[in-house]
C-alpha cells in the first residue's frame, strides 16, 4: 500500500501543486491564539468546514485545525475525484456506442487514461479554491495546520500552542478500512485514498467489496479497459438496495466487462514478480485470480486515534467512532461531533446538514434543553453513481413492514418514459412506497442515468409532508426523465379509483345523457 504523507498528494504535477497550495500550503504560518475561542473545530472535511464557516459568519471566534488536506475526503480523495473519473469513463463508453447515434469514426480512436486522470486533477485543483486556507482566513477563521489533540475538557493543543474553547467540534471523519487478509499488506493495494494517484491503467484489477465505492470504481475501470474481477461476500451488489434495482446495475456492469464472484472470500494473497495472486473460495470451492492491482472497497473506519479523546472526556468506540446524542453532543457537554466520525450516514451532504445542527446546539443552547436541533429530523437521500445510478430516500418496503406499517408500492419503468427512451436511458424505474390508504410517501428508489437528481423531488415531498396527490397535480415539463415521478403519482391516483367510484360515475353519466 502506498504510504500517505501528511500534506502530500501524488503525482506531483502542476495540478496537484496548485491543490496543495490551497489545502496544505507549505509556507503556511499558524496564527497565535489570543483568548478563548467560542468554537474550536478539529478536522477540515465537509462537516468541519461548514461548521467553521457558519460560526464565523455569525460572529463567533473560531479556530479550525487540519493535519492533512483541508477539504477532507470529499475534495481530495472522494466525491470530487471519483465523479471526475466516472464522467470520463462514461464518455469512453458513449464513444464506443456512438454508432447508435449515427456517428462513424474513421482512422481509429485514441484512448488516453493518463489524460483522463489529468483532467480530474485539473478540475479538482480548480474546485479546491472553495476550501482553501486563504478563503477561510478571509472568512475570519483562525486556520491551524497540524495535529490537534485535547489537553483537557476545555483545551486543544496544536503545533505547540494551546487553544482554549467554550465549545469544540470533532469533525475528523473516517478513512478506508482494510481487511485482515494474509499477504494483502505485503502485496500492496489501492483504496479511495490512493487510487486517484494512478497515471497508468491497470491491465487486470481485483476489487474487493461490491458496495457503492467498489461498484462505482469497478465499472469505471472496466470502461477504461481494465479486466475487472469484483469479489463480494454476499449474493448481490449494493446489498442494502432492492434486489431488482441492484440487478439492473449489475447487468450493465457485466456488459461493461466486470466479472463477478458472489458468496466469495479471499483467503490469502501472494506476489509473483509484478503479479498478485488472489486465492479465494466461492461456495467452498477454491480458485485463484492473477491481477496487477487490488482495490479495497470494504467500508470506513473512524479517525479517533491521536485526538486525546480520553483527556477531553469524550466517549468513543474504535469501530463506530465518537458517541453522540441526537443533539450531536458527546459525553463532554462542551464538545460536539459531526460527519463521518459519528454518523452511520457517511455522505458529504449528511455531514453538511449535521454541521448546521451542531452550530445551533453548540452556539445557541436553549434554556432547559428545549428547542434544540435534532438529527432525528434529518431526511437523508443517497445515490450510488454507477451507470445507471441508484438513489434512495426514506424507508425501504421491508423496513416499513418491520415497523408494522401497511405499505402500498407503486413502480413505473423508464421504458414508459419517452425522454428516457430517446436518450437511450430506459433501463431503470422509479418506485414509491406510501402508507396504505393514503398518499403519504414513506420512501422512494430511483434507478436511472440521473437518479441522484430525480430523487430530490421525493426528498422534498417527504420533508415537507407533501403526498403523491400534490405531485400528481403538479405539471412536469415534457419530455423529461423526471416525468417518471409524475407517472408514479398517477399510478397511485388510479389505484384510488375504486369499482364503487366507477359505478357511481357510470350512473351519473347515464343520468346526464
Amino acid at each position: 500500500m502506498q504510504k500517505i504523507e501528511l500534506g502530500k498528494i501524488l503525482p506531483e504535477d502542476e495540478y496537484n501543486r496548485a491543490l496543495i497550495q490551497n489545502v496544505h500550503p507549505p509556507q503556511w504560518i499558524n496564527p497565535t491564539p489570543e483568548g478563548k475561542y467560542n468554537l474550536v473545530v478539529i478536522g477540515a472535511g465537509t462537516a468541519g468546514l461548514v461548521t467553521a464557516a457558519i460560526a464565523a459568519a455569525l460572529g463567533a471566534k473560531v479556530a479550525l485545525i487540519e493535519r492533512h488536506l483541508i477539504g477532507g475526503d470529499c475534495l481530495n480523495v472522494g466525491c470530487v475525484p471519483s465523479k471526475g473519473m466516472i464522467r470520463a469513463s462514461r464518455v469512453w463508453e458513449e464513444v464506443r456506442n456512438s454508432g447508435d447515434f449515427g456517428i462513424g469514426v474513421t482512422g481509429g480512436i485514441k484512448y488516453d487514461f493518463a489524460a483522463a486522470m489529468a483532467r480530474m486533477r485539473r478540475l479538482r485543483s480548480q474546485i479546491s479554491g472553495n476550501d482553501s486556507t486563504y478563503r477561510y482566513k478571509k472568512l475570519g477563521v483562525d486556520v491551524f495546520i497540524g495535529e490537534g489533540r485535547f489537553k483537557g475538557p476545555d483545551s486543544v493543543e496544536v503545533d505547540g500552542k494551546t487553544l482554549l474553547f467554550s465549545k469544540a467540534a470533532i469533525c475528523t471523519g473516517a478513512r478506508a478500512a482494510s481487511p485482515p487478509i494474509p499477504g494483502l499488506k505485503e502485496a500492496g493495494f489501492l483504496n479511495n485514498e490512493t487510487v486517484f494517484t494512478l497515471t497508468d491503467l491497470p491491465r487486470r484489477l481485483a476489487v474487493l467489496g461490491a458496495g457503492p465505492i467498489g461498484c462505482e470504481l469497478a465499472q469505471a475501470f472496466a470502461r477504461f479497459g481494465s479486466k475487472v474481477f469484483l469479489f463480494e461476500k454476499t449474493g448481490q451488489i449494493l446489498i442494502r438496495e432492492d434486489a431488482d434495482a441492484a440487478s439492473i446495475v449489475q447487468d450493465q456492469m457485466k456488459k461493461d466487462g466486470v466479472e463477478f464472484f458472489f458468496d466469495s472470500s479471499v483467503i490469502r494473497i501472494e506476489v509473483l514478480g509484478k503479479e498478485k495472486i488472489l486465492y479465494y473460495k466461492v461456495n467452498g470451492e477454491r480458485n485463484e485470480a492473477v491481477v496487477d492491482e487490488i482495490l479495497i472497497g470494504l467500508g470506513r473506519a473512524p479517525n479517533v486515534e491521536g485526538l486525546g479523546l480520553e483527556k477531553g472526556g469524550v466517549d468513543y468506540d474504535p469501530k463506530f467512532g465518537v458517541t453522540v446524542n441526537e443533539k450531536l453532543q458527546t459525553s463532554n457537554p462542551r464538545i460536539f461531533a459531526a460527519g463521518d466520525i459519528c454518523s452511520r450516514y457517511k455522505f458529504t451532504h449528511t455531514a453538511d446538514a449535521a454541521a448546521q445542527i451542531l452550530i445551533q446546539n453548540a452556539l445557541f443552547p436553549h434554556p432547559f434543553g428545549l428547542g434544540f436541533a435534532s438529527t432525528d429530523s434529518l431526511i437523508v437521500p443517497w445515490c450510488t453513481y454507477t451507470d445507471p445510478e441508484i438513489a434512495h430516500v426514506g424507508l425501504y418496503e421491508a423496513d416499513a413492514k418491520a415497523k408494522g406499517m401497511n405499505v402500498e408500492t407503486f413502480t413505473v419503468g423508464l421504458k414508459d418514459v419517452d425522454r428516457a427512451i430517446l436518450d437511450g436511458n430506459d433501463q431503470g424505474f422509479a418506485r414509491v412506497h406510501v402508507k396504505k390508504g393514503t398518499d403519504k410517501i414513506l420512501g422512494a428508489t430511483v434507478v436511472a442515468a440521473h437518479a441522484g437528481d430525480l430523487i430530490s423531488e421525493c426528498t422534498v415531498a417527504i420533508k415537507g409532508g407533501i403526498g403523491l396527490a400534490a405531485i400528481s397535480n403538479t405539471i412536469h415539463p415534457y419530455p423529461t426523465q423526471a416525468e417518471v415521478i409524475k407517472k408514479v403519482s398517477i399510478a397511485w391516483r388510479k389505484s384510488t379509483f375504486t369499482e364503487k367510484k366507477k359505478n357511481i360515475l357510470k350512473k351519473w353519466f347515464a343520468w346526464t345523457r
